[in-house]
């Protein structure tokens, strides 16, 4: 049994006891080990899903995904209450979003946050009454905005000034006054991957607090658009509560000043709220979160003697993240020796293009063995993709059993937010299916991708008839 932790491991990571253990808070609650060693989810087991569905698979546990929804709305809700004002949730459907994802969140009673003319159409799809969708988005089309203010959606988020014209003539042109938001950047710098920070100054969105009294005043004066209120997301990921409250208190001195010009009934705090992918995560709980935000919003409404306004938050990754597992089955294995030190590389069938995160982000994830349980050593290993580069990797370090062998299953947890969401078909694989697992049966969310499907858009594609020879 190893004693010693590998000196290519991170810092962070710990040689386990157990490499077998599936530690807690990284899994979906249901997530467990069968009498025999099999990783089950949703009362199906790891083998069945991947003798069923193939791999890479997708699996979410999709219980976890509606209490976690359900759960979160309440706390808000709760917290709010508390301080004598209501929140309102959004779910962020960049995360993940399918027609079935969209029932989820109603039936939770969230609200949801669209950012592209796709995702519009699949909340519709699903159901969604498009009062109560948000759209986001820092360049969006005037056939988005044309389509959006058609259907009725709820609030639109103004992300730079030529948007208000834009958006007011489209609303105009379907006889609606429009209601939006204003997105700023509190300058607030949150502690998170420079790609994942959204409020400091040099990036992409929103503007800057000082031009917002003037744009408002703009928006103010268009007759077909209802400024409800300002909008504010530090950033993705972020595990503490001071951020979000330097920014709630940054934008409610800017909520004050407006006031004087018309109503601000609400404020919108955005999302962002981190997850654990590894055991060193340490994400503030959602309660205390919630908690945190709300005295913030109590205390600076109260200094500044003005009304609670409505508080609206925009989570995505908190609620369906941890409900997700990508199941992989392993293709080779090899053996490097680094100045002495060994690490095994562990290839499996998909890779960066069903989660492309470590490659975007360098995200770093656990994996475990989903179909056996061993009591050989740990070693440390990195899970490689499948793809043709040096970058694609799928869990960068953790430790497995040392008898990791060509056809086992193997099991990466948190992966229900922003990997299918981000999944691309480079070198022409087809993009893996999710599907649902829940009281021991396993639907289809999303079909997997044929090579057929790939082939279908190439214009130039033979026919198996025409490239016979």
């Amino acid at each position: 049994m190893a004693t010693e932790p590998n000196p290519l491991a991170p810092d962070w990571l710990r040689l386990p006891a157990d490499a077998n253990e599936l530690a807690p808070g990284l899994w979906p609650t249901s997530a467990a080990r069968s009498s025999t060693g099999e990783l089950v989810i949703g009362g199906v087991t790891a083998d069945d899903l991947a003798a069923e569905f193939g791999t890479p698979l997708y699996v979410i546990d999709e219980a976890d995904a509606r209490t976690s929804a359900a759960e979160l709305l309440a706390v808000f809700q709760a917290e709010f209450a508390r301080i004598g004002t209501s929140a309102k949730v959004y779910y962020a459907g960049k995360a993940f979003l399918s027609t079935e994802v969209v029932r989820w969140m109603i039936a939770a009673g969230l609200n949801i946050d669209v950012c592209s003319g796709g995702e519009l159409a699949v909340a519709l799809a699903g159901g969604a009454d498009p009062a109560r969708l948000g759209f986001h988005g820092n360049n969006k089309s005037l056939a988005e905005l044309d389509e959006a203010t058609r259907v009725g959606i709820g609030t639109i988020v103004i992300d730079s000034e030529v948007e208000i014209g834009r958006i007011a003539e489209a609303s105009a042109r379907h006889n609606r006054v429009q209601n939006v938001r204003l997105r700023v950047n509190s300058g607030v710098h949150a502690h998170t991957h420079d790609f994942l920070a959204t409020s400091h100054e040099d990036q992409k969105f929103g503007i800057v607090l000082g031009d917002a009294p003037r744009l408002v005043e703009l928006i103010r004066a268009e007759s077909a658009l209802n400024f409800v209120g300002l909008h504010c997301h530090i950033g993705s990921q972020i595990f503490g509560a001071d951020g979000f409250a330097e920014s709630a208190a940054r934008l409610l001195e800017l909520h004050a000043t407006l006031l004087g010009g018309g109503p601000v009934p609400e404020l919108n705090l955005g999302g962002g709220f981190g997850i654990a992918y590894t055991s060193a995560d340490e994400p503030t709980p959602i309660r205390d979160l919630a908690a945190a935000l709300a005295d913030i919003v109590a205390t600076e409404c109260a200094r500044l003697n003005i009304a609670l306004p409505i508080v609206a938050f925009e989570p995505g990754r908190v609620i369906v993240g941890r409900a997700g597992v990508s199941l992989y089955r392993v293709g080779t294995t090899k053996a490097v020796d680094v100045s002495g030190t060994p690490r095994l590389y562990v290839s499996v069938d998909g890779g960066m293009s069903d989660n492309v995160r470590p490659a975007l982000y360098g995200a770093d994830y656990a994996v475990r063995l989903a179909d056996r349980v061993s009591t050989a050593a740990p070693v440390l290993v990195r899970i490689a993709g499948k793809h043709c580069e040096s970058g694609d990797i799928v869990v960068d370090s953790d430790y497995l059993p040392g008898d990791v062998t060509p056809g086992d299953l193997l099991a990466v947890p948190a992966t229900g937010a922003y990997c299918w969401a981000l999944s691309n078909n480079y070198n022409y694989q087809g993009r893996a299916p999710v599907v649902a697992v829940m009281n021991g049966t396993a639907r289809v969310l999303v079909r997997g991708e044929t090579i057929a499907d790939l082939l279908a858009r190439d214009t130039g594609a033979l026919s198996p008839t025409e490239g016979e020879s």
